[in-house]
C-alpha cells in the first residue's frame, strides 16, 4: 500500500499536545523525590512510585510520527476494533477501543474541512461497556470528498478530558493530528452509505495507517 510522508521523519516520538497538565506535576514530583532520596531513606521509598508514575505518563502521552497511508478512509485511532454495526440510516459504525497502553492522539480519517466540533456532556463508564453510548464525547463532522463524515471521540472510565486540536472551519489533511483523549477511551467512525469496512472485529488498528474502507 502506498504511503505519503508525514511532516517529520517516521519513527520520531514527541509528547502529545494537551499533556502538560498531567506530565508537569508527575515529572516534578519524581525529580524532587530523586534529589531528596540521596539524603533520606524515606524519600528513597517515595522516589520509586513517583518515578514509575512519571515514566508511565511519558509513555502514555507519547505521540510518534507516522507514514500516512493512502485510502478513502483511514483509522483515526490506535486500538482494537470493538464492533462493526449497521446503522439505521445506511451507514456502518466502526468502534475502536483504546486501552491505556495505546497512543491516544487521534488523527483525521479523511482530508477536508471540519464542519463542526460538538462537545456533548455525559458519564464516564468503561468505554467497552454498552452504557458508554451515554459517555461524554466530542462529535466531529468532516466535509470531505465522501460527503459528510462523522467521527466521535468517547471518554472512558478514567478519561475525563477530550482535547480537540483544530476548530470548526479548519481544513485538515488525512492523517493530521486533530485531538487527544486522556486515558482509556473509544473512537467511532461512521462509514458513509455504500462504503464497506476493510477491518474486522478484534483487528488492531494504527492511527493514520490502517485503512478502514474496502475498494
Amino acid at each position: 500500500m502506498p504511503h505519503r510522508s508525514s511532516s517529520s521523519p517516521s519513527g520520531r516520538v514527541r509528547l502529545a499536545r494537551g499533556a502538560s497538565a498531567w506530565l508537569l506535576p508527575t515529572v516534578a514530583a519524581a525529580g524532587v523525590s530523586l534529589v531528596k532520596a540521596r539524603r533520606s531513606g524515606r524519600w528513597a521509598a517515595a522516589a520509586v512510585p513517583t518515578t514509575a508514575l512519571a515514566a508511565g505518563m511519558l509513555w502514555f502521552f507519547r505521540d510518534p510520527e507516522r507514514e500516512i497511508s493512502q485510502g478513502r478512509l483511514i483509522s483515526p485511532a490506535d486500538g482494537v476494533v470493538q464492533s462493526i454495526t449497521d446503522w439505521p440510516d445506511g451507514r456502518i459504525r466502526v468502534a475502536i477501543f483504546m486501552s491505556p497502553l495505546n497512543v491516544h492522539v487521534n488523527r483525521a480519517p479523511v482530508a477536508g474541512t471540519v464542519a463542526s466540533v460538538e462537545h456533548i456532556p455525559g458519564g464516564y463508564v468503561p468505554a467497552f461497556d454498552k452504557e458508554s453510548e451515554n459517555n461524554e464525547r466530542v462529535v466531529w463532522r468532516f466535509d470531505s470528498e465522501l460527503g459528510d463524515l462523522e467521527m466521535v471521540q468517547i471518554a472512558g472510565a478514567v478519561a475525563r478530558r477530550i482535547v480537540p486540536y483544530v476548530p470548526q472551519g479548519c481544513k485538515v489533511e488525512q492523517g493530521e493530528r486533530i485531538g487527544l483523549i486522556r486515558f482509556g477511551s473509544r473512537v467511532d467512525v461512521y462509514l458513509p452509505e455504500g462504503i464497506e469496512p476493510a477491518v474486522e472485529v478484534g483487528q488492531r488498528t494504527t492511527a493514520g495507517v490502517t485503512r478502514l474502507d474496502r475498494d
